[in-house]
């Protein structure tokens, strides 16, 4: 849309189903390029994509022409079909209902991306629940402990 200017700066925290250790280091990186295709093939801008095991984390610049829950549908949907379809995993992957999204300004884009960037070192020190009820608090999103992203079974 012509004269439309924005600058939105959302991180996003996502999980694999239950929270599994699915995501491999031999082909993390593979992912995370193809999750920043789609980012980019929807008009959006990747600033930086890292995670663990059982999460990832994204910071975007996003264009708005397409809302937050579309994206994070696509994201989601494509990049599990892409790892079901090059059978990454034994059984069937599937991403935890559910997301995070964080909105940030310019000013604390460099602090966020360090932060995603250290998430390998920064787990090793904390959990994931507590790191999402952390950001959840932080934000002051009031939210219901039962659809808190669910524990391994």
């Amino acid at each position: 849309m012509a004269n439309t200017y924005s600058q939105l700066y959302i991180q996003f925290i996502f999980a694999v189903q239950n929270r599994e250790c699915l995501i491999n280091p031999q082909w993390e990186e593979r992912l995370y390029q193809y999750i920043s295709g789609i980012v980019r093939n929807h008009k959006h801008k990747m600033i930086v994509i890292n995670g663990v095991a059982d999460h990832i984390h994204i910071l975007i610049s996003m264009h708005p022409e397409q809302s937050i829950s579309k994206l994070m549908q696509t994201v989601k949907g494509e990049s599990s079909t892409w790892i079901n379809e090059q059978k990454l995993t034994k059984g069937k992957f599937n991403w935890q209902e559910g997301y995070g999204a964080f909105s940030y300004s310019k000013s604390h884009q460099d602090n966020v991306y360090k932060y995603i960037m250290n998430q390998k070192e920064h787990h090793k020190k904390r959990t994931f629940i507590d790191e999402y009820k952390e950001l959840l608090d932080k934000f002051e999103i009031e939210y219901d402990e039962k659809y808190v992203f669910k524990a391994v079974v």
